[in-house]
């Protein structure tokens, strides 16, 4: 057993330098930590990242309220505790307690109950385990980019050709640093930034930054010998004009309909052999989404974060209604690690690919690496530059050092 005596709170700075939340549970003879991000691009059916009152008021709660509940239970009775924790909270959304407290609290629980049992995080969340492909984020747009930036919110590489994690990890970096080389011998006035998940910052149109991407991964992939794959998030939630019922690009000055939407999608999927499109339509329209995946069939994992947040109950309606070929698997938006496996393994029995994702403003917490192995994710959705983003990178190393597991099977 691993009885918890105590769990306490503190506000930390994540990588935007907004205050987040940490949570310790221990005992007199150890205690583990864990932290919960944040993100820009919110979808309007996850959970609340804080009640009223904001980051003090969940440290006060936690500290006040919910540890004296959980003081004396087993760590590794995770489902009980869990269910304590939404007990206690009372709402649907976790808007009392706040879903960063409660997810920050889970992980804590978990890494509590492994750390007696001497196990990594991963071996004790699941078995049979492998490496996921990491999806890194290269040129940015969107609201995670300041100024004058791209419509879509992020062009992504995934080098599913890879045999090793160490290998795909060196192919996103070489793809990153070849992309910068291109953009810079056009654009050599240009300074050359990074956004919130250190991807390029460039005033590209989207075509533009596909055939950037296209030309880098050309390039590494005659270097190195790995095959990769283009992703994009559309983030389209942010482009929707509900009462005009158009998605806006403003950068591109053009407003279109649903139906127009889809005839650009399947355009970009074809022209430049998308592998992975998240978040292509606004997040209720779960029947453009079902209409691009009968277009796309087996050619491109489109995949869903705002139309799901993590949460079972619509990933069902995603199934029945034949939406989606991925789910991200964002931990916060759900609220605790139950839930969060609960939306997984409804994906495995239905063949929808989870990939573990990271938030825009994160934390250096490598926690998510285990939760994307222990859960058996192909794909982890996780930057290649800045300390948060290479924490979960260099774990993941760790992990397949320490483990010698093999990759997953490439999900397309």
């Amino acid at each position: 057993m691993a009885l918890i005596e105590k769990i306490s709170a503190r506000k930390i700075l994540d990588s935007r330098g907004k205050y987040t939340i940490e949570v310790v549970v221990q005992n007199k003879d150890f205690k583990t930590v864990a932290c919960a991000p944040s993100g820009a691009s919110v979808g309007k059916f996850e959970a609340q990242a804080f009640p009223e009152g904001g980051v003090e008021r969940s440290i006060k709660i936690v500290q006040n309220e919910l540890s004296p509940k959980i003081k004396g239970m087993d760590a590794e009775d995770q489902i009980e505790i869990d269910r304590v924790i939404w007990d206690f909270d009372g709402t649907k959304n976790l808007s009392n307690i706040g879903g960063n407290a409660a997810i920050a609290t889970s992980t804590a629980v978990a890494k509590f109950a492994s750390k007696s049992r001497n196990l990594m995080l991963c071996q004790y969340l699941g078995a049979n385990l492998r490496l996921p492909f990491p999806l890194s984020n290269i040129i940015g747009g969107g609201v995670h980019t300041k100024g004058d930036s791209i419509d879509f919110q992020e062009f992504l590489v995934l080098p599913l050709g890879a045999k090793t994690f160490e290998e795909a990890a060196r192919t996103n970096v070489m793809v990153h640093r070849t992309v910068a080389e291109i953009i810079m011998k056009t654009r050599s006035s240009y300074v050359l930034g990074r956004n919130d998940e250190g991807a390029w910052a460039a005033p590209l149109t989207i075509n533009e930054a596909l055939e950037t991407l296209t030309k880098a991964i050309e390039k590494v992939e005659e270097e190195t010998g790995v095959s990769a794959k283009i992703g994009i998030d559309a983030a389209a939630s942010e482009l929707w004009d509900g009462r005009k019922k158009q998605y806006v690009y403003r950068k591109e000055d053009r407003r279109l309909s649903p139906e127009q939407q889809l005839e650009y999608l399947l355009e970009l999927v074809q022209n430049y052999d998308i592998a992975f499109f998240k978040d292509p339509f606004q997040e209720e329209d779960f029947d453009y989404f079902a209409k691009l995946v009968a277009n796309t069939k087996k050619r491109c994992i489109i995949t869903g974060d705002d139309l799901i947040v993590t949460n079972k109950n619509r990933l069902k309606t995603a199934i029945e209604k034949k939406a989606v070929k991925g789910t991200i698997i964002k931990p916060n938006q759900v609220g605790t690690l139950t839930d969060t496996k609960s939306t997984v393994e409804l994906g495995h029995e239905s063949k929808i690919i989870p990939a573990a994702s990271h938030r825009s403003g994160e934390t250096a917490d490598p926690a998510l690496a285990h939760i994307a192995v222990g859960f058996n994710c192909p794909i982890i959705k996780i930057g290649i530059m800045g300390g948060e983003r290479i924490a979960k990178i260099n774990e993941l190393s760790r992990i397949e050092d320490s483990l010698k597991i093999p990759m997953s099977k490439p999900p397309i």
